[in-house]
């Protein structure tokens, strides 16, 4: 899986430069057919440090991609799990890779419990959570701060591009009653959440107080990314369940983990308000803020 991820993210930046595999292949003096090996992620292609340097050279890769496609690589040739075990600094790699992921997906499931999730996070509120002591920024540096409220607002353009994928939202009314900044940055980010469940690939579902117990309060946030099928029909990629914590995060793509993940899941769509319900109720408590 790390293999074709890596082999995407490298096709990706051949693209960004304005290059067709015919013209980089020639470039970097291979074969066309040995760039589509490594485009592809094949099993015997060798990652070597010096040829991925020299793509990334061509392709002129920004200081972040570079690094992140040079670790990539590194760890195809090591023998531990790295999409279990990778932890960065600053803006961490594992956090990176779930990017590289969410770009690729076909559709997109995410509960929260505590947060708006980032794909439907306005600036003001993004700002907020980045200034909190605790997390994978360092509350204090006011220039990582802003860059990654930058890539936070950047990740949004997914959702209206060209063969955006479909989201799924589930979020617990916590969020929607606790404040996070003042009453007129609530305000906005509930009619952010609004106009975002306006648009057709995007819903969102809150799992009010009424609901009670449900599975998603076992467990905490998790998102399911699912992948595109080819021609066959065939997954792409398997389901990947994803977890995050302050200082790192969990792939999970086994069937039997995506399999819990997906139960967990319905358990919590049985009990949520429907798309009508829970836009009603989002704007009610909009609406409380703003007489705030």
């Amino acid at each position: 899986m790390l293999r074709r991820q890596l082999g995407r993210k490298l096709e990706g930046l051949r693209k960004a430069a304005g290059l067709t595999m015919e013209q980089a292949a020639e470039q970097l003096d291979r074969a066309r057919a040995t760039l589509y090996r490594i485009e592809n992620g094949a099993e015997n292609v060798r990652f070597r440090a010096t040829d991925v340097k020299e793509m990334l050279s061509l392709y002129e890769a920004s200081e972040q991609d570079a690094e992140l496609v040079l670790a990539m690589a590194a760890a195809t040739r090591e023998n531990k799990n790295w999409w279990h075990d990778y932890i960065g600094s600053g803006l961490p790699r594992w956090f990176q890779l779930y990017i590289g992921l969410e770009a690729s997906a076909s559709h997109i499931r995410q509960y929260e419990a505590e947060l708006v999730p980032g794909l439907l996070q306005t600036r003001a509120y993004a700002e907020q959570i980045f200034q909190m002591p605790g997390g994978s920024i360092n509350s204090s540096d006011k220039e990582e701060q802003e860059r990654a409220v930058q890539l936070r607002l950047e990740r949004q353009a997914l959702l209206t591009r060209f063969g955006a994928p479909k989201l799924s939202v589930m979020i617990d009314e916590t969020i929607l009653r606790r404040p996070v900044g003042n009453a007129t940055i609530m305000a906005e980010q509930l009619e952010q959440i609004q106009k975002a469940a306006e648009l057709p690939n995007v819903t969102v579902q809150v799992l009010a107080f009424s609901a009670g117990l449900h599975a998603g309060a076992m467990t905490g946030a998790f998102s399911i990314l699912e992948f595109p099928t080819d021609a066959r029909g065939k997954e792409v990629e398997p389901p990947v369940a994803y977890l995050e914590a302050a200082t790192g995060a969990i792939y999970l793509d086994k069937p039997h983990e995506t399999d819990a993940y997906n139960t967990i899941w319905s358990d919590m769509a049985s009990r949520a308000l429907n798309e009508s319900r829970s836009k009603s109720l989002i704007q009610q408590v909009a609406e409380e803020y703003s007489r705030a």
